[in-house]
């Protein structure tokens, strides 16, 4: 038996990501259990035959229907205050699907410039083959948005906040801007998550997760998620029935452990980042800081709107470009050089040579992305070492 969705919407996110979609079998166990298994057994050929068909519910093959899997899709739509979701094999794997069950040839994206490097070579590289086009806009500017929409635009892609520039886009105005055309609006809500921000309350259509970040929490597993409608989920359920790029029992389990402490692992994050934010600000080597929570931010005000907190992204420049960004990243001690980010350990990475390096240098520079810019994804270490670890190199630039 489960816990229904409905009766969980009006408590808070804490116990909504505790006991959300909560699945118990016959042994009663009071944790989650991990279905470990690629088909089920049927009591008779009639009964299978309803259940391919779709006359009775229930589970056909873990491709597209396991039990663990339904838990944390079930909790994660409930999170994010959407009809249904749907898990995933990675947050790239959720980009692709959303955009191959929901768009044809010849339609058109607008998305903003400042996303993240793999999806922009998606949308360049492989959309663009099979004859969808994509417009890129700055992602602040409203105007920009209306303006690059054609009669085929079917789809507004954003990122909110931008990575790894922290840029804030209006996802209230962008959405109208949307709904007046029949576009659907996406947002690639990452960097958030839920407990930051509910991109569906705002107007979004769908919101989609790299659950590899903030929603498992420590660096364990990959996994991705679009939540939304119930008309498009059973659209992107369609797609992953029949080419299977879906989530695995055991990530969606370990994605579910990430849930339950969700909100106050992002609280962290962020109380740390804007400590950290405001140290780098007063840095005389530092030339600039990325971060939503600083008042000179440009978007200051619009995150403090659509933002519970400001998350645990911050990027900053160095005037001296790759050599000095270079030097503070290689001398830290413990900070770790990844390309990941949201885990309970603080990240840094150059992302002109990591995330973004597949991009040409001017589509770089047109997302902000200078050859001095460094990302840290701050962790849940002591603040005071992590401010001691980066200064080791920024004495030196």
């Amino acid at each position: 038996m489960s816990d229904s969705k409905n009766d969980l919407t009006k408590l808070g996110l804490e116990t909504q990501a505790v006991r959300g979609g909560q699945l118990r079998s016959m042994e009663r166990e009071h944790a989650e259990p991990i279905y470990l298994t690629s088909s089920y057994v049927f009591e008779s050929a009639g009964q299978a035959a309803d259940t391919f068909s779709g006359e009775i519910s229930g589970n056909v093959y873990s491709r597209y229907t396991n039990p663990t899997v339904r838990t944390f899709e079930e909790r994660l739509a409930l999170m994010e205050g959407g009809e249904a979701a749907v898990g995933t094999a990675s947050g790239m794997s959720a980009i692709l699907s959303t955009c191959m069950a929901l768009l044809q040839a010849g339609d058109h994206i607008v998305a903003s410039k400042s996303i993240f490097g793999s999806t922009v070579g998606l949308f360049n590289n492989y959309l663009g083959k099979f004859g969808i086009e994509t417009s890129f806009v700055d992602l602040s500017d409203n105007s920009q948005w209306a303006e690059a929409i054609r009669p085929n635009t079917k789809m507004f892609f954003l990122e909110t906040p931008s990575n790894p520039t922290i840029e804030v886009g209006d996802v209230l105005a962008i959405s109208e801007i949307a709904k007046s055309k029949n576009i659907l609006t996406v947002v690639d809500n990452c960097f958030c998550t839920p407990a930051l921000q509910k991109p569906l309350e705002l107007g979004a259509d769908l919101v989609v997760h790299s659950a590899t970040k903030y929603i498992d929490g420590q660096g364990r597993a990959l996994g991705g998620a679009v939540v939304g409608h119930d008309e498009h989920i059973k659209e992107l359920v369609a797609f992953l029935r029949t080419c299977g790029p879906t989530m695995s029992p055991f990530n969606a389990w370990v994605f579910l452990k990430g849930l339950e402490t969700l909100k106050i692992r992002m609280k962290a994050h962020s109380d740390a980042a804007t400590e950290l934010a405001n140290w780098l600000k007063d840095h005389p080597n530092v030339a600039k800081v990325n971060y939503a929570g600083l008042s000179d931010h440009p978007q200051y005000e619009l995150a403090q709107k659509q933002m519970q907190h400001s998350g645990g992204v911050l990027s900053f420049e160095l005037a001296k470009g790759k050599e000095s960004a270079w030097k503070v990243i290689d001398n830290t001690q413990f900070l770790s050089i990844t390309a990941n980010l949201g885990d309970a350990k603080t990240t840094i990475t150059h992302p002109a040579t990591t995330t973004h390096g597949r991009l040409t240098e001017d589509q770089r520079l047109a997302a902000g992305i200078s050859q001095g810019l460094v990302r840290v994804a701050v962790g849940l270490e002591n603040i005071e070492d992590i401010k001691q670890d980066l200064d080791r190199g920024l004495l030196h630039c």
